[in-house]
């Protein structure tokens, strides 16, 4: 292993996540602690949690590649991103956070839809738990797959040995400390990503000679990166604005509305997360847009770029500070990672122990068998991804791309409509989430009209929950009485 200054900060950043968990462990006492802090997480903590958790490697890598190549046409996903952020906060936030505790304390989603609809059959609940694992498995092994190859080109490592090494580092914090530790680790993860993503693109700005001579360097190489229609067409355009709908069916975000202190601490979260998403999806396209014009006047640079755009960010790092500098911004990349890894494999093992042995094997488990199991689970789901990420090239990334969007059309509708719609109904809501998902994978394989599979998944699971609903008897008494308790509690503590 060639130890560098660039692979000491690693280590140092990973020592201090771990020291994290291990700091985590100390506060959680509780089942409840484990996998949602107790309820108990500020504005700051939320608002960054929230966005780190929802932005992977993809943020300092993909983007940052995709404008690289395309320009500024790129920032159409971005502003479909900000959105539906904006969207999820305002319509889902609050009621979400009351209604999970109105609902006799529900911790995990699928436990929430089994609390909202009364469902006694559990079919509603075992069909959003498998959704879960299904999605976040092959997540999970994505984001393996992605912390590898870091940890491979970071200490010059075989991809396998540099799989486990990855791995565990993101295993650890998470078996350790659970919630708390992953949503404070985020804090200081996002806080990462945004320093990162907004020093990057200034540096080359400044070594251009400036936003304007940098942006005229640019033009000189393809004035079409500078147009927002290059390469796009209208059903591409809204393919990309789609992109926002998913946020009010991502597990992995949702459980840090739940876990709020008060909805008084998400009007202030809200601002936070949505200017830090701002910032750090502004300066992902930045970095690869100007690292175009960059490595053109520097194309002794540009060899890695060349075989592999998405390494733009890395190689400007390494070219414009120097070692130890470029380490810290490289964390940035594990940050990403290693963010969105931990709250999946959280949610996975929170599902696995709540609506699976807890409600329907052990009912009467103690806190600390409890906890037990879902750490437990933790090393199960996280054995299994690795094993799927074995393979550098295995399948299981090109179905990532729309893994987003099964659970955004999946989970979104029934999450959105059940809480604005007092009439909705258990079976309304699973037509809902199998006509979603269906959707989804049918529109995906035949790929009609070049058109986003989230938008028709997301539209006709709508369209069937109201249909289904409507048609279906109407909510027991018990049902309607818990939506005008948390309409009520919305006035009052608004």
């Amino acid at each position: 292993m060639h130890f560098n200054p660039t692979a000491i900060t690693f280590i140092g950043y990973l020592v201090l996540m771990v020291m994290i968990g291990f700091y985590a462990w100390h506060h959680t006492r509780s089942f409840g602690d484990y996998i949602l802090g107790g309820r108990k997480l500020g504005g700051l903590v939320t608002a960054l949690s929230v966005g780190a958790s929802d932005m992977s490697g993809w943020l300092l890598m993909g983007v940052p590649g995709a404008a690289y190549i395309a320009g500024v046409s790129e920032s159409w996903i971005a502003i479909g991103l900000t959105i539906g952020a904006w969207l999820n906060w305002k319509l889902v936030a609050a009621r979400l956070r009351l209604y999970t505790e109105v609902s006799h304390n529900a911790l995990t989603l699928p436990d929430y839809f089994r609390q909202r609809f009364e469902d006694k059959s559990h079919w509603l609940a075992v069909s959003a738990a498998a959704v879960i694992l299904v999605f976040f498995t092959i997540y999970c092994a994505s984001g393996m797959v992605a912390g590898a190859r870091l940890f491979e080109n970071t200490f010059h490592l075989p991809y396998s040995t540099a799989l486990w090494l990855g791995a565990i580092a993101t295993i650890a914090y998470v078996f350790i400390g659970g919630f708390l530790a992953v949503s404070w680790t985020d804090t200081i993860q996002a806080s990462l990503m945004c320093i990162a993503l907004i020093v990057t693109p200034v540096a080359v700005m400044i070594d251009l000679g400036g936003a304007s001579a940098a942006t005229s360097q640019v033009a000189a190489i393809n004035p079409d990166m500078l147009s927002m229609m290059n390469g796009q067409t209208t059903i591409g355009i809204i393919s990309l604005l789609a992109w926002g709908l998913g946020y009010c069916g991502q597990p992995h975000i949702l459980v840090r509305f739940m876990a709020t202190r008060s909805i008084r601490v998400i009007p202030n979260a809200r601002r936070i997360s949505i200017t830090w998403m701002i910032f750090c999806l502004a300066g992902s396209v930045a970095a690869g847009f100007f690292g175009a014009a960059f490595f053109a006047g520097h194309p002794e640079l540009a060899g890695a770029v060349t075989e592999n755009h998405e390494r733009v960010f890395i190689e400007l790092a390494k070219a414009l500070f120097n070692p130890w500098i470029a380490g810290v911004l490289m964390s940035a990349i594990l940050a990403a990672v290693m963010s969105t890894l931990s709250c999946q494999l959280l949610v996975c093992s929170s599902t696995l122990t709540e609506d699976f042995y807890r409600r329907l094997i052990h009912p009467k488990a103690s806190n600390r068998e409890l906890m037990l199991f879902s750490r437990g689970m933790v090393l199960l789901v996280s054995i299994i991804a690795i094993i799927i990420a074995r393979d550098p090239n295995s399948l299981v990334l090109s179905l990532v791309s729309y893994a987003w969007a099964g659970f955004g059309a999946s989970f979104g509708p029934v999450i959105l409509i059940s809480l604005w719609w007092k009439r909705m109904t258990r079976n309304g809501a699973l037509a809902g989430m199998l006509v979603g998902a269906i959707t989804v994978l049918v529109w995906h394989y035949f790929a009609w009209f070049d058109l986003y599979e989230i938008l028709p998944g997301f539209i006709l699971g709508s369209l069937a929950i109201i249909v289904v609903s409507l048609l279906d008897k109407a909510p027991e008494k018990e049902v309607t009485d818990a939506f005008n308790t948390v309409e009520r509690r919305l006035v009052e503590e608004s």
